[in-house]
């Protein structure tokens, strides 16, 4: 009998195509409630989602038929792990699709802070042509940290070649193949919060990595740093990433998510935002963009076709 797959978030078209063509019969169910999902759910083997809510240990006791929970994208945040393994569910995601968009959109982002681009673009659209007060920074010669060496830190490094930059990853559970990445150098904290002039995080968002970014770690560093994060917003305590800012400790930031972002990663939390993010937003030591580091035309394809492959691998007869 062929797999039945639940599809509750939308996705680029290859992943029903990919599915439907291997015998799976693929529902949309882009604007069904919470309720009704979990109304139907033992109708299907499979479940794809992006962000919309949590698959929680309350939804996965409801999942008596379910194989496989498919995660569009890299985070697993919004899915219990845990008690989806002890009810036999497979959970996948997709990494390898957007590692190449969030690896040149951290570049991206660096580049613009270090240069000024944002202020100095808006001062010539507005008349002003100020070069001493615009001049940049480089990356040649400066080292440059990465916090979490998986498939993004990795596309970072990849896309750091040839600047001239000493690269550092920090990753305990990660063992960096040294032919692969020659220009790497996997090191311990000591050398890395000694050296360290940039730093990116890669990391997904667990109990170790929660406000992992506090006043603590970033008093840890010897030097003046600028800060990148294209991972999750919670992985910095914003208020203490404006205290560092203020000081002097953080040099500036590169921000594509943000600790105030709603669950579905679609909007800012309701309500007023408070003074940190007003800290950020009329900062000129902070480039801020709306969680788009993966969010490219080729990754909404790619991470759709990493998607059914991996599901199709658990669901085979």
């Amino acid at each position: 009998m062929p797999a039945s797959i639940l599809l509750i978030d939308t996705l680029h078209d290859s992943f029903t195509t990919l599915l439907e063509d291997a015998g799976c019969k693929v529902i949309p169910a882009y604007d069904w409630s919470r309720e009704k999902v979990l109304a139907g759910i033992n109708q299907y083997q499979g479940l794809a989602i992006r962000s919309r809510f949590k698959i929680d240990a309350a939804f996965i006791s409801h999942c008596s038929t379910l194989k496989c929970i498919a995660r569009a994208g890299a985070g697993m945040e919004n899915i219990d792990l845990q008690s989806a393994a002890a009810a036999g569910i497979t959970c996948v995601n997709a990494p390898e699709g957007n590692r190449s968009a969030v690896g040149e959109h951290a570049l991206g982002m660096l580049l613009m802070l270090n240069n000024h681009l944002l202020r100095a673009d808006r001062e010539v659209r507005e008349g002003l042509w100020r070069r001493e007060e615009n001049r940049g920074t480089e990356l040649e010669g400066k080292t440059i940290g990465m916090v979490g060496f998986g498939q993004m830190g990795s596309a970072f490094a990849q896309r750091l070649q040839g600047f001239g930059a000493r690269l550092l990853a920090l990753d305990p559970y990660v063992k960096i193949d040294s032919q692969k990445f020659p220009y790497v150098e996997q090191c311990d904290e000591a050398l890395f919060f000694g050296e360290c002039d940039v730093v990116s995080l890669h990391v997904p968002l667990t109990h170790e990595t929660k406000y992992m970014v506090n006043d603590a770690w970033l008093n840890r560093f010897s030097k003046t740093i600028t800060l990148v994060n294209t991972a999750r917003g919670k992985n910095i305590d914003t208020a203490a990433l404006v205290r560092a800012l203020g000081s002097g400790k953080v040099r500036g930031a590169a921000l594509d998510v943000l600790e105030y972002e709603t669950l579905s990663f679609e909007d800012i939390a309701a309500g007023e935002l408070p003074a940190p993010f007003q800290y950020l937003r009329t900062s000129e030591r902070v480039v801020l963009s709306p969680h788009i580091g993966g969010w490219t035309h080729e990754s909404n394809e790619k991470i759709a076709r990493v998607l059914a492959q991996k599901m199709l691998a658990v669901l085979k007869p």
